[in-house]
């Protein structure tokens, strides 16, 4: 380090803290070490009798930690990301959009191992609004070498972001509501206050709705009448338990639909269904969508519309995270259910 005037400190590194003392209300750092002193501070440096400070001596290929984070967050932030500005050596990332977090996780991981700085991120798949802090990278010491910088820059260039915000498309979703009970009457069918609300809330919306009995041929029907209409996504309602009036899993197997997977490990959402028929994905809702503010549904309609396909090995991880504990009032995202 190297004794300088206040001064002559202007855009160089505090090598210390620099302690203030307001007697009877405040004794801690006024300026902490690894400040890059401004004009504007020197006034206040002169206030606590601080004429002269240490500062870094930076070698030729070292890094301050604030220009080490912005270069870092730089490399690992992706689409509809924001860097925020370096702050006691750490920069934040802050979604642009409102959309969901993807995450390189083996990536992530790699970076976390180097020992030399760390990337702390939320959950991938969480749900973000615009202006939505989804993680932050600093490095561990006060200086690195500027090499350490470049390899993660080299990383991320052939590999790709560590974290990015993927948009929600707008979808055209056709809704089928399975059941004797509605299709006669018996009950009042709940899809537009427990589904349809939510799909609105994402810019999605139904453009057809068909209720029907359970019968194999009339899901079936149901199913293939939307195929030559500007649908996106196929919804299909109830009649997915193994009861013997629940018939909606062959009636989406006789249109002709390739199942992916029926039954997952997530609770509630156990019976979900998730099929494709000529591209267009179909899934199969279980009456706990009816009743739960929270099921399996929240975990992969997002999904769905980022473009992302499901597979029977994603899905079987969600059992780790998979148990809804039914909170009230209910918190979601802003809780462990399907992060595993």
């Amino acid at each position: 380090m190297k004794r300088i005037r206040i001064e002559e400190a202007i855009g160089k590194i505090l090598g210390h803290d620099v302690t203030q003392i307001i007697p009877g209300k405040f004794k801690g750092p006024r300026f902490k070490k690894g400040h890059r002193i401004r004009k504007e501070d020197i006034p206040e440096f002169l206030k606590i009798g601080k004429e002269h400070v240490f500062v870094l001596d930076l070698k030729p290929g070292t890094l301050h930690e604030d220009e080490a984070a912005l270069r870092l967050g730089k490399a690992f932030a992706g689409e509809n990301l924001r860097v925020s500005d370096p702050s006691e050596g750490k920069v934040t990332f802050y979604s642009k959009i409102k959309g969901l977090l993807k995450i390189n996780l083996p990536l992530l991981h790699r970076i976390n191992r180097s020992k030399k700085m760390i990337l702390s991120t939320l959950h991938r798949y969480t749900p973000c609004e615009a202006g939505t802090a989804v993680g932050a990278t600093r490095i561990i010491s006060l200086t690195i070498a500027e090499k350490e910088i470049e390899k993660m820059e080299n990383w991320c260039e052939r590999e790709g972001p560590v974290l990015e915000v993927l948009p929600y498309r707008k979808l055209k979703i056709g809704a089928i509501i399975t059941g004797n009970e509605i299709f006669y009457g018996r009950i009042k069918n709940g899809f537009q206050n427990s589904i349809e609300e939510k799909l609105i809330s994402f810019g999605s919306k139904i453009v057809k709705k068909k209720v029907v009995p359970d019968d194999v041929d009339r899901i079936s029907q149901a199913i293939l009448s939307f195929q030559n209409q500007p649908i996106d996504l196929i919804l299909v309602t109830g009649g997915l338990s193994v009861d013997p009036d629940d018939l909606t899993y062959a009636g989406i197997k006789k249109a002709g639909a390739k199942i992916i997977f029926y039954g997952t490990p997530i609770l509630p959402g156990a019976m979900f269904l998730y099929a494709i028929l000529n591209k267009k994905p179909i899934l199969g809702l279980p009456a706990c969508v009816f009743y739960h503010k929270t099921t399996i549904f929240d975990l992969v309609f997002p999904r769905i519309l980022v473009g992302e396909s499901l597979t029977q090995k994603e899905i079987s991880r969600l059992g780790h995270g998979g148990y809804c504990r039914n909170c009230h009032p209910c918190h979601y995202p802003l809780c462990p259910f399907g992060k595993g």
